[in-house]
């Protein structure tokens, strides 16, 4: 078996670098995506297009503007002439938020009446628009408790207290709550998926295209030591392609790395199991590159939006929730955030350790008996 396994070994390599532009996919895709995902993955909202309509033309609508603006969250687009306009750039997409003032707004501050201000986003982009009205809802908040402390400073000649309770926050593992650092382990872990996904996928269709399947099916080789020579140099394969992203997301991106390196590659050989497992019953399957191509996304895609990366999994349904614990992202998700943003240990992964080993386990059982020493 040592022997067979060995020339199986030496046959992939061999196959696997002799064309120039796989080691390009290996090796320069995964960094090129992780730079491009690091950078477009992201819930932070920065520059937001906005247009004002102040009729009284006041000091304190300027003021309020300005405080707007020099957030950073948003950038003004125009000042415009009349209500209607607001709603031109809106639809024509040119501001996706709109300031409009009452006629009376610097009158009623100072006569200390409360002050009509509406915003109107963008709604059909859900998540800019929410995000936008959060910070707009705390930049006017903040102004209303600057206006009502001078007002009552006016009247009493004392400075009043700032609230009547004061909460003091603190978020523990992403300090300043940057969405990179909770988004780029997830895309480590997608970007990996994927290229380990599409190499074994492609593994024996590929033999079956060339016609090389048949010399295989005739030579004593058992099925495991087929799919065990077809998996190992893609397990070496894929490990390098995880240092490689893992190395750009800590010194490219600065996501702190605070658990144990050698706990993140144990998790990351068991995640690998599953995927190249995957992989390989995917290629089984399939009687063309394409096909498996095309079931290999098919796979891949769903795997992702029900992984908890981009949608909670405590709010989809119930049915969907239960559908996910077949899915090995999910657990490996945890796994990879755990180390890098908590610094946490086996102690508390190994729940998800030992799904990725099941789940693992499993696949690469049905790999080895779905593929058979005839030509299918």
């Amino acid at each position: 078996m040592r022997e067979r396994l060995r020339e199986m070994l030496i046959k992939e390599f061999r196959q696997i670098f002799r064309d120039p532009r796989m080691k390009t996919v290996i090796f320069v895709a995964p960094v090129m995506q992780m730079l491009l995902f690091g950078y477009a993955v992201s819930t932070d909202v920065w520059d937001v297009p906005m247009a004002i309509y102040a009729p009284d033309r006041s000091a304190a609508s300027r003021e309020l503007v300005a405080r707007f603006t020099s957030s950073g969250h948003f950038r003004l687009v125009e000042d415009a002439r009349d209500a209607a306009r607001l709603a031109e750039l809106i639809d024509s997409g040119e501001a996706l938020a709109a300031l409009h003032f009452s006629p009376t707004f610097q009158a009623d501050l100072d006569a200390g009446r409360t002050a009509r201000l509406q915003l109107i986003v963008d709604g059909s982009d859900s998540n800019t628009a929410g995000i936008a009205l959060g910070y707009a809802s705390r930049i006017t908040g903040d102004y209303s408790q600057q206006r009502l402390r001078q007002r009552l400073l006016r009247r009493t000649g004392t400075e009043p207290p700032t609230t009547l309770v004061e909460l003091q926050t603190r978020a523990w593992f992403n300090q300043n709550l940057e969405s990179r650092n909770f988004y780029v382990p997830g895309v480590i872990a997608m970007i990996v998926s994927l290229v380990t996904l599409m190499l074994t996928g492609m593994a024996i269709v590929r033999e079956k295209e060339i016609g090389t399947i048949e010399q295989l099916l005739v030579s004593p080789i058992r099925p495991i030591e087929f799919i065990l020579g077809k998996t190992i140099p893609f397990v070496l394969i894929s490990f390098v392609d995880v240092l490689l992203v893992v190395a750009v997301g800590v010194f490219w991106f600065r996501v702190p790395i605070r658990g144990n390196l050698l706990l993140l590659f144990l998790a990351t050989a068991l995640y690998l199991l599953t995927t190249l497992s995957a992989g390989l019953l995917i290629s089984t399957i399939s009687r063309t590159q394409q096909q498996a191509m095309m079931s290999t996304f098919l796979f891949y895609f769903p795997a992702v939006l029900l992984s908890g990366m981009v949608f909670p999994i405590a709010n989809m349904p119930l049915v969907v929730q239960w559908l996910t614990l077949a899915n090995p992202l999910r657990y490996f998700l945890v796994i990879i955030r755990g180390i890098f943003l908590k610094g946490v240990g086996a102690p508390v992964l190994w729940p998800q350790m030992l799904a990725l080993a099941v789940l693992g386990g499993l696949m690469i059982w049905l790999a080895s008996r779905r593929f058979r020493k005839t030509v299918v």
